[in-house]
């Protein structure tokens, strides 16, 4: 059995869908993988500027060249790209307990915004979980779901998060957040 195979959930798969927008991306995937008799176990859904993106994690019965094979028909016209990856299941008992945080990032676009300010969180041990960018007209922001861990000081992040938020022109906060947020 491989790593990525366990006696309840079946093998789990990464699958992802990339593209130009059309209606019923979402639908025929799913339905195509349901017919494997693949449980869909997360998502993440959106458009980038008119391009769909799609990623999921489903576990099931099935092999990696069975989900490709049943969503070939969706690259078929040359819109759409689709990747499967066999991936291990998490062992979460290995993680250290984190607390939830958001952090916002507003401003006038520029690059090099997300890379400094993630990183701040990166040097403290934090992990972003959920990260959104948009960009209307020449205002940026930035929304993430921040797992810091325990020890981490959270006012000195704070303070170089806004620091390097000053550096760059931009504001920035970060909050704990509230459960109904996540």
């Amino acid at each position: 059995m491989s790593s990525a195979q366990s006696t309840g959930g079946g093998t789990l798969h990464a699958i992802t869908v990339l593209g130009h927008d059309r209606p019923g991306i979402i639908a025929e995937t799913t339905a195509r993988l349901a017919a494997l008799g693949l449980n869909i176990e997360d998502t993440s859904m959106t458009l980038l500027r008119g391009h769909f993106a799609m990623t999921l994690i489903c576990a099931g019965p099935a092999s990696d060249a069975e989900v490709e094979t049943a969503l070939a028909p969706l690259t078929a016209d040359g819109s759409l790209t689709v990747t499967v990856r066999e991936v291990p299941h998490e062992d979460g008992s290995a993680r250290a307990p984190a607390t939830p945080w958001v952090l916002t990032v507003h401003g006038g676009d520029r690059p090099g915004i997300v890379s400094r300010i993630v990183g701040e969180v990166a040097a403290v041990g934090g992990n972003i979980t959920d990260l959104t960018t948009r960009l209307a007209g020449d205002l940026y922001l930035l929304v993430a779901e921040v797992a810091l861990p325990g020890e981490a000081d959270t006012a000195a992040l704070a303070a170089a998060i806004k620091q390097a938020a000053t550096d760059l022109g931009v504001g920035a906060t970060l909050r704990p957040a509230e459960a109904d947020e996540l």
